[in-house]
């Protein structure tokens, strides 16, 4: 039985998770630790766990995992003396509040050796899995450019007036709506396409409903490859309808209302107008796969599963890569991510 601790339950996603630890047979959650003792009691009431508000109190030697669903800001705290206590880590993303935080985190996650999970779940998409595959076979031909728009009405609806205020609190939540919802674009661009040489953006309020914080934004991308990216996110849609195309000479695809469209005359059948539904399965989602690779622990399946997770340095690149979209918003011009 593998044993593991909450550390936070300050993410809109700790429900999900929490759901999923509940169809476990083969995992317990002994803690929950947050620094709002209210809001680690209802988690704990739901896992069969112990609330606290002491942090290492949740990390005694019969912990084998953490899963950090804590404010933004307060990850590092929470991740050093996890790694600190020797505990396998799901960090809910993003990684850091800037850069500079999430490399130290990289570094330390690296040197302490321990198993690593984030939750960016969009490569496990069937068709993000398909055009994976089409950019290694060169079925495009030479990329030169690829979009992602990741949207929703949350400003508008209110998704924020609740328990999850502090994600439209950039002091906490170190972004507004471009880098929470831009960060699962940008993830899906980088591990497509690989590295930038600098990035900016473009970045506004649209209702004031939180302040100040961001509400929409457009990104553009510099690959190191030679193509252009860029990345669409915000909490002010009514309907995202056109979520993803990438251009190569060679074909074109696009995903429009949830169907892949491929337009190349070299792939059978890729008129461009008939839904593309020859797809792989989907992979599990990111929590999963970090469960699965705990529960594979000492056995063949184990190589297999930790394949799979992502690794601390697209974590952390990602978070960089996302503070120089922010930080060429600011200042109007192109940026290079930190290394």
């Amino acid at each position: 039985m593998t044993t593991l601790a909450f550390l936070g339950a300050a993410h809109i996603h700790t429900p999900n998770f929490v759901a999923k630890m509940q169809a476990r047979t083969d995992m317990r959650t002994a803690w929950v630790w947050d620094h709002d003792l209210e809001r680690a009691t209802a988690s704990a009431a739901k896992l069969g766990a112990r609330p606290t508000t002491d942090l290492l109190e949740a990390l005694p030697s019969d912990v084998d995992a953490v899963v950090v669903c804590s404010e933004t800001s307060r990850h590092e705290t929470v991740v050093m003396s996890a790694i600190a206590a020797g505990k396998h880590l799901f960090v809910e993303k993003p990684l850091g509040i800037a850069a500079a935080d999430a490399w130290r985190m990289q570094r330390a996650i690296d040197a302490a050796g321990v198993m690593f999970q984030t939750g960016f779940f969009t490569r496990g998409n069937p068709i993000y899995l398909h055009i994976k595959q089409l950019l290694r076979d060169g079925a495009l031909g030479r990329i030169t450019r690829i979009r992602h728009s990741n949207c929703h009405a949350g400003a508008l609806r209110g998704w924020f007036d609740t328990q999850w205020r502090w994600m439209a609190d950039p002091a906490q939540a170190g972004v507004g709506a471009f880098g929470d919802l831009g960060a699962h674009s940008l993830d899906l661009l980088l591990w497509l396409m690989g590295d930038v040489t600098a990035a900016t953006a473009d970045i506004h309020v649209a209702t004031g409903r939180y302040g100040d914080c961001d509400e929409y934004g457009e990104g553009l991308l510099r690959f190191a490859n030679g193509a252009t990216g860029s990345i669409a996110a915000g909490w002010v849609d009514v309907a995202n309808p056109a979520t993803f195309l990438i251009s190569g000479t060679e074909g074109v695809a696009h995903v429009t209302n949830g169907q892949l469209f491929i337009h190349c005359n070299a792939i059978s059948g890729a008129d461009g107008k008939t839904p593309w539904v020859d797809l792989p399965p989907a992979w599990p989602h990111a929590f999963d796969q970090f469960l699965d690779a705990l529960a594979a622990r000492g056995t063949q399946d184990e190589r297999d599963a930790l394949s799979a997770l992502i690794t601390t340095r697209e974590a952390a690149y990602g978070s960089a890569v996302m503070a120089a979209l922010y930080q060429g918003a600011r200042e109007s011009r192109w940026v290079a991510p930190t290394t």
